[in-house]
């Protein structure tokens, strides 16, 4: 029957194509792994740094990326930096390397050393119950023993509280809630303390009250005085200055939405403004050895303390990290060497620091765009390469990002298989409309199931302010959307427009032959 030669016909179809997606595939990640192998590690500094500005541009555009800000450590010296890109779009302003931008969550790196004075100077013990340094305010009442949230967790993430709430924004000269109200509405314990992993904001911004009641003092004064100034960051402040409005770039949302500049309710977890190239200088201050001629804020015991692994990650930070420590992520790198890092996401921005210890090494990326993560992972990549260390883990998201094009195609592959053999059936007169399900066959069932269950996870998604797979692969995403989008329309229509049962199509041959033949 024509119906089976048309099966027989989209099944060569099919073959061949997916033939050609799975040698595509093989090339494409051969010259990826090529890539990785590449010898740039032998390369001078101006050679990469040449390479990086023939690239980045070409990377930005691959992602839609409106500006970025690199700086590249050697020997513990800040060697390099530049920008790209714009600052505002709109007003066509370039983003410049002396742009003061929101760290985010290396803010958290920061907080760590200043929290380590404090250990210094014996005003406050790593295990200790952080409630003993909290003055009227206290910890809410929970079914886990609240003497087990001490300072060494709340630095490792490891207290048992929970992420928190996301979207706490407010205009730099609004009203907004003080510290003590932002902690008394998210913290929370979940779990029990030091059983796991749980990357943590009102953790952290629990450490800022602790260090404003130990020491008497402003949070931001403490850090500025103590930590920031003597580091030589003289153009990073926890507090927002007014004098800064012309400095701070637009960010830019998953959608490519400008956002203009914002605060938190909160500091410690998220609330530094700095350079890329303030930031590089407290990455120096980290390297294990020292540079001499960077001013001594922490001695090295510290240093150490806050680069050793507390707890190991878990979930999506597994992937990327194998440990954390104060306020930073450890791995140990192919050959055999640490690498300390951070990075930040807030609205419109992402950040990113990574250094070696040992070597001396380190780079540090800010990005005014929420769709910044494949755009680092490459040039962390590209910076890994070159110095020979192997790859690092947070450039796995460029392979996944291939793993989830390569899925998309094999996808749309089957898709436009499924949705050949309807349109035809539909044009032929092979399928028609049944709404009732009758004897609907096993395959008739789960298509409609697959079907409804596919659109309604699309419409959700697309209601939700924020998913995490967006911020991770914000092309493939969005393809991803649409794909499935195709997929279960072709689900839903073949399954309310099923094939003709073998009675019917036989009736349905036997009228068009003698139709014909009455013809003839």
């Amino acid at each position: 029957m024509r119906w089976n030669g048309f099966n027989s016909f989209m099944k060569i179809w099919a073959r061949k194509v997916f033939s050609l997606l799975l040698v595509y595939s093989i090339i494409f990640l051969v010259s990826f792994a090529c890539s990785n192998h590449q010898g740039t590690q032998k390369a001078t500094l101006e050679t990469f740094t040449q390479q990086l500005d023939a690239r980045i541009s070409t990377i930005m555009d691959r992602y839609d990326i409106p500006g970025t800000s690199i700086a590249l450590i050697q020997d513990r010296n800040l060697v390099w930096s530049n920008a790209y890109g714009y600052a505002d779009i709109e007003q066509q302003k370039k983003l410049t390397i002396d742009a003061v931008c929101r760290t985010e969550s290396i803010s958290k790196s920061v907080t760590a050393w200043g929290v380590m004075k404090l250990v210094e100077r014996g005003l406050i013990n790593l295990d200790d119950p952080v409630k003993q340094y909290l003055g009227n305010w206290s910890l809410p009442e929970s079914e886990y023993n609240l003497d087990e949230v001490t300072i060494r967790r709340l630095l490792s993430n490891s207290a048992g509280i929970p992420l928190g709430s996301l979207g706490e924004e407010y205009s730099p000269s609004s009203e907004k809630p003080s510290l003590r109200q932002y902690l008394s509405e998210e913290v929370q314990l979940t779990y029990e303390p030091g059983s796991t992993y749980e990357y943590s904001n009102p953790g952290f911004n629990l450490l800022e009250l602790v260090i404003e009641e130990v020491t008497g003092r402003d949070f931001n004064d403490y850090m500025a005085n103590e930590l920031l100034i003597p580091l030589g960051m003289h153009n990073s402040s926890f507090d927002w200055d007014e004098e800064w409005s012309s400095r701070v770039p637009m960010g830019y949302d998953l959608q490519g939405n400008s956002v203009p500049p914002y605060v938190y309710p909160y500091k410690a977890s998220g609330g530094l403004f700095s350079t890329v190239e303030d930031i590089a200088r407290f990455a120096i201050a980290g390297m294990a050895q020292g540079n001499k001629r960077q001013p001594k804020v922490l001695n090295r015991e510290s240093i150490q303390d806050i680069q050793t692994p507390q707890i190991n990650t878990s979930g999506i930070f597994s992937f990327v990290a194998d440990d954390y420590g104060f306020g930073h992520f450890i791995e140990t790198l192919p050959d055999g060497k640490k690498a300390v890092w951070h990075g930040g996401q807030g609205h419109g921005w992402m950040t990113h620091f990574h250094v070696i210890p040992e070597t001396g090494d380190g780079i540090v990326i800010f990005s005014n765009s929420q769709r910044s993560w494949p755009f680092i992972a490459q040039v962390l990549n590209d910076w890994s390469r070159w110095t020979g260390f192997g790859p690092v883990k947070f450039g796995r998201i460029i392979k996944v990002v291939t793993g989830l094009r390569i899925i998309i195609g094999l996808v749309l592959l089957v898709t436009f298989w499924r949705a050949g053999q309807v349109f035809y059936g539909i044009i032929t007169g092979y399928r028609k409309l049944k709404i009732t399900p009758g004897k609907a066959p096993i395959i008739r069932v789960t298509e409609l199931a697959a079907g409804v269950a596919i659109l309604t996870i699309l419409i959700w998604s697309v209601s939700q302010d924020y998913l995490f797979i967006t911020s991770v692969f914000p092309v493939g995403a969005i393809w991803l959307g649409w794909v499935l989008l195709f997929l279960s329309l072709t689900l839903l229509c073949s399954a309310l427009l099923p094939v003709l049962s073998n009675d019917q199509l036989s009736n349905l041959n036997h009228e068009r032959n003698e139709n014909k033949r009455k013809l003839a």
